[in-house]
């Protein structure tokens, strides 16, 4: 590894003449109930001596969530330019962390904190309705992968400074960057040549295909000797909801049909609403002709303002597609109505507790999904882009893909879009794909899930909301009971297998 970074640790700080790159940590102040006194953080800084706006600093094994025996866990803050503070949380594997994946976890959004994820969906911990204490999950991924969740774009979750980010795929380039910061420390460098494996959800259908196409480009740059940098090779892409499908042309049509007749649940809508859905897609002017002339414009200097307009009308307008077809139900759960309360959001009282954030290295208060990083994307019509075509060849090229969705209860990004997207992709497996059925999968004599294996695997899972795992029961997990293996014909190890009615394990069996 070529020794790009400066290694210091804040206890011998005091002994060093001062560096450009390295900031001055003051201490925070801890109050509550019991003592009121000042804390400081064990922080390691790791300072790029070239650029000093390139750094990587990080607090350790805090007590935060992951309390484990003999698991490691580091937050805080990649700096991937100038006043650009990107906030991490990374968790050992529990299971043979010096061999076990790298994966990285995205939530959506866009602009939402991937802090969702660790607290509410596959992280080490739960919160509990006290909003201060925590019980463990013991069907985290953190199991069997090393874990890192990252807050991105700038001004999501504790991520702070400039936001500069305005699309998906100007949000490429900074994760690109935070890789380059991570692998060329030391703290990261030995996940250099680990597999490495993107999981994301919901937006993260953009975020996915468009984050790994532009990693390759990168890649292929550092081969010919055009660029200077660490390869990120994502070996596997994981993706909650079908990609660029949120308001796609697809995803569009799928709610007229969805509130017509959802799977499992029959008609959602009365006929005089159906009617008004079916004008505002369908009629001239409507959603439908918004949406294909988007797609038509492609890259071209117009389609900010065409792509726009297609999601403030299918989406945003009150009296339009989305609203009409959700109307007074959760759209992320038809089974709840607007006020809905899971997953519960325990996690954001205890994530802005003054003690929280001073233990974990938290600069500012979190915020789960601010309106200053989505305004940007909103601005681009960057919702209503399609990133399927994007999918077709990452498959072609031998990727590891996994895609999971709601089969159920998800109106937002619901089956019956996911089921439309997925045949649609243009890859070698197509006319495959679209001639294999779906194997059912049971546990204890009750179907949980629907699974489709044609050189890439695909999973609707039954009794699920938006966010699939969290959604799923959390009880009674036992690794060794029977599990039900899919055949993967080309990666063994990605072997999803249900346990009480839980996805719980992506990686391996």
């Amino acid at each position: 590894m070529r020794p790009k970074f400066l290694f210091i640790p804040t206890l011998v700080l005091a002994f060093l003449p001062p560096l450009a790159a390295v900031a001055t940590v003051s201490p925070f102040q801890i109050s509550d109930s019991s003592k009121n006194h000042n804390f400081l953080p064990q922080t390691t800084f790791f300072a790029l001596v070239k650029n000093p706006n390139v750094s990587l600093r990080f607090v350790s094994d805090f007590g935060v969530c992951e309390t484990t025996p003999g698991v490691h866990q580091k937050s805080g803050y990649i700096t991937v330019g100038k006043n650009m503070h990107m906030w991490f949380w990374f968790f050992e594997s529990r299971t043979s962390p010096e061999t076990a994946p790298f994966t990285l976890w995205l939530s959506g959004g866009p602009g939402c904190s991937s802090m969702i994820g660790l607290f509410q969906e596959n992280g080490p911990c739960y919160v509990n309705p006290d909003s201060k204490t925590i019980v463990i999950n013991s069907f985290s991924w953190n199991n069997i992968s090393n874990m890192i969740y990252i807050d991105e774009p700038i001004g999501a979750g504790f991520s702070i400074g400039n936001d500069t980010v305005n699309s998906t795929e100007t949000a490429a380039p900074f994760v690109w960057q935070a890789f380059q910061v991570l692998f060329e420390s030391g703290a990261f460098s030995k996940f250099v040549s680990r597999e490495l494996i993107l999981a994301t959800d919901s937006y993260g259908g953009h975020y996915g295909p468009a984050f790994v196409t532009y990693f390759n480009k990168q890649n292929a740059l550092i081969e010919s000797w055009l660029l200077q940098g660490e390869r990120v090779e994502v070996s596997t892409l994981i993706i909650n909801k079908v990609p660029g499908a949120r308001t796609s042309l697809l995803q569009g049509q799928a709610y007229v049909d969805f509130a017509t007749n959802a799977p499992g649940y029959g008609q959602l809508q009365p006929d005089n609403i159906l009617a008004q859905i079916n004008q505002s897609y369908f009629g001239l002017g409507g959603c439908r002709e918004q949406e294909l002339a988007c797609y038509a414009a492609g890259d071209s200097i117009d389609s900010e303002n065409i792509c726009r307009k297609a999601d403030d009308f299918c989406k945003i307008q009150n009296d339009n597609v989305l609203n009409l077809a959700a109307a007074n139900r959760d759209p992320y759960d038809l089974r709840q109505n607007t006020s809905a309360l899971f997953p519960f959001e325990f996690y954001v009282d205890l994530s802005n507790l003054h003690s929280t954030r001073t233990k974990i290295g938290a600069e500012v208060r979190y915020k789960e999904c601010p309106n200053a990083p989505l305004r940007p994307f909103v601005k681009t019509g960057d919702s209503p882009r399609m990133f399927l075509p994007q999918l077709g060849p990452l498959a072609d090229s031998g990727l590891k893909l996994l895609i999971w969705v709601s089969r159920d209860a998800d109106i937002i990004c619901n089956w019956l879009g996911a089921h439309a997207s997925v045949p649609a992709m243009d890859w070698y497996g197509h006319d495959r794909l679209v001639k294999t059925p779906f194997t059912i999968m049971t546990m204890n004599g009750k179907a949980v899930a629907e699974m489709l294996n044609v050189d890439f695997s695909f999973a609707p899972v039954y009794q699920a909301g938006h966010q699939v795992p969290a959604f799923q029961p959390e009880t009674s997990f036992d690794s060794d009971k029977s599990c039900i293996k899919s055949n993967l014909t080309r990666f063994e190890f990605l072997r999803p297998f249900f346990c009480d009615n839980f996805l719980v394990d992506m990686f391996r069996c």
